[in-house]
């Protein structure tokens, strides 16, 4: 099992790149395209949970072994807190692309932390 640790501003431009390496670990783990397309939906669904959840940086960590695990935390607060339907929009698609995923709520219902594994 291999890891891979990347923290990133949640800016479009970053976005950008984090898609292009997630396609990249994907093939490492032997994912077909479709397989692929639908984690890089889910990491970028997850990097806007955590933006729309006032975070302005993430923190994505990878494992690769015989599957593909993902867990991505808010790294920096300090962006506004923007409520709304697009929470649950992103959480049942990530739900509907990779099955189990772990949300992790913090004191003050943020959501802190994503982990899911295709």
């Amino acid at each position: 099992m291999e890891k891979f640790y990347v923290q990133l501003p949640l800016t479009g431009e970053y976005l950008t790149t984090v898609r292009l390496t997630t396609g990249g670990l994907c093939a490492l783990a032997g994912f077909d395209v479709d397989t692929t397309e639908d984690f890089k939906v889910c990491v970028t669904e997850s990097l806007l949970i955590l933006k729309r959840n006032g975070y302005i940086s993430a923190a994505i960590d990878f494992t690769v072994g015989e599957s593909l695990a993902c867990e991505v935390r808010g790294a920096e607060k300090g962006g506004e807190r923007v409520d709304g339907m697009e929470d649950e929009i992103s959480r049942a698609l990530l739900s509907a692309l990779v099955g189990e995923v772990d949300f992790t709520v913090g004191e003050t219902g943020i959501i802190e932390k994503i982990a899911f594994e295709g």
